[in-house]
């Protein structure tokens, strides 16, 4: 397959890239600039030059491949608060790339997080596949190309949760919580520290994705999770015994001194279960989970 990829040179990209390359398909990756044009080749894929606002680019990318995967989003904008403004450009983009799809069952995989459940929804048990909401912040992103399927477009939708470790996260939730215990001189947790994240290895959900433009069925949620929940103690914990700083449970005065832009997120209790996706896709994680990974010591040289 010729496989049209945004965000190719970003987190999840430098993975799904070399994964999609040695299955054999041909990837085009979308760069910004001649430094993630260059980590594109390397990785060998062949480059095309341009952003999320450059809709006919992608517009033509996209019809150019025989499957998309979107992985790029403005998080730049979602670090500022702009959060609305962040949705509203993936969902042009999402359009601009779908539109010359319909009607030839190419497929396009599209990118949500578990967080947004938990966001919107008390569910009081773990997220699954099925679980939606009739719109909302990058729901409706998320309703809109699953909709695709019946316009003959075979689109699919991967899930991720809000940690996705491992040697090649550099600007996750976990680096920027160890960074945020350096500043601060102890690792923290809201309250109890019972509420969980759900996470997975990079590599593990780049090889989801490649299964998912290879074969998933039309209009399918997938949730890319190895570790159902990890508690936020215990993520804290990891942190505080690499560093040797403190681990100190924060209240809720100290927050936003502890944790930053993170304060609005690192409350959220979001386990999930990604049973559905295992048996559909003959997907199993084989790498480690995330408190193991971060043991490992990567993340504090």
């Amino acid at each position: 397959m010729r496989v049209f990829v945004t965000g190719a040179s970003g987190h999840i990209g430098s993975a799904v890239v070399p994964e999609l390359v040695q299955a054999g398909h041909e990837v085009v990756g979308l760069a910004r600039s001649d430094e993630s044009a260059a980590k594109v080749a390397e990785w060998g894929g062949s480059v095309v030059r341009g952003d999320l606002d450059d809709l006919d680019v992608l517009r033509e990318a996209a019809a150019d491949a025989d499957g998309v995967i979107h992985l790029a989003f403005r998080h730049d904008l979602m670090q500022t608060g702009d959060m609305d403004r962040a949705a509203e450009v993936d969902l042009a983009a999402i359009r601009a790339m779908y539109e010359p799809l319909i009607g030839t069952d190419k497929a396009f995989v599209g990118t949500s997080g578990t967080g947004v459940l938990a966001m919107a929804a008390d569910l009081g048990r773990p997220g699954t596949e099925e679980d939606t909401l009739p719109g909302g912040y990058r729901i409706d992103g998320e309703n809109e190309l699953i909709s695709l399927a019946d316009r003959g477009v075979r689109t699919s939708l991967v899930r991720l949760p809000p940690t996705v470790h491992s040697h090649l996260d550099k600007h996750g939730f976990i680096p920027t919580l160890i960074g945020l215990a350096r500043a601060n001189g102890r690792a923290g947790y809201p309250g109890d520290g019972a509420n969980c994240w759900p996470a997975v290895h990079t590599l593990d959900a780049a090889r989801l994705y490649r299964l998912a433009v290879e074969a998933a069925p039309a209009g399918t949620r997938l949730h890319a999770v190895a570790d159902e929940g990890v508690p936020m103690r215990e993520i804290a914990e990891a942190i505080g015994r690499n560093l040797d700083v403190p681990v100190q449970s924060i209240s809720p005065e100290e927050d936003d001194a502890q944790f930053g832009f993170l304060t609005a997120f690192v409350g959220l209790d979001n386990p999930t279960s990604a049973a559905q996706t295992r048996a559909l896709m003959a997907w199993e994680p084989s790498h480690p989970g995330l408190i193991a990974d971060m043991d490992e010591g990567h993340y504090f040289a």
